[in-house]
């Protein structure tokens, strides 16, 4: 079934802010056309996204089994089980649009990146649009589902 964001009961708070400091609780890809859900970087991936108050932003999102690399190969590994970019973001109704300056990706950098999101408290979801997978271009189009709590 296709991720819905989730309701917060009764009035949407209008103080609510996401500026702060994010530990990622999960990571999904949903395929399009598809009810199965993957974790390309594992059940229990690593990650931090800041967003400060004057609108600048960095996340890095690991997959949390990962070694040291020594060999062309295994860094080439490491590089496959990240993601990270950061940038000044701005706040368009429950969209979030980064201004990429800086990316792990170097086709999103001068890029923006726009993802939908919905906090509930101390919890923030972040989806982003259906696109192919930009270390897969092959693949079947996916979007990412991203949860999060609050830090500080």
């Amino acid at each position: 079934m296709p991720y819905q964001h989730p309701v917060t009961a009764g009035a949407p708070d209008p103080d609510a802010s996401p500026v702060g400091i994010w530990r990622l609780l999960a990571f999904e890809l949903e395929i399009e056309g598809r009810t199965e859900r993957r974790h390309p970087l594992g059940r229990r991936p690593r990650g931090r996204l800041v967003l400060t108050a004057d609108g600048f932003m960095i996340g890095m999102i690991v997959a949390a089994e990962r070694t040291p690399g020594r060999t062309d190969a295994e860094l080439a590994a490491l590089f496959r089980t990240m993601l990270a970019y950061t940038g000044r973001y701005r706040l368009e109704g429950d969209r979030f649009v980064t201004t990429v300056d800086a990316s792990w990706n170097e086709a999103w950098t001068g890029t923006e990146q726009a993802r939908t999101f919905a906090l509930d408290g101390d919890r923030l979801a972040i989806v982003s649009p259906w696109a192919p997978h930009p270390l897969k271009p092959e693949a079947p189009a996916a979007r990412g589902i991203l949860r999060w709590v609050r830090e500080s």
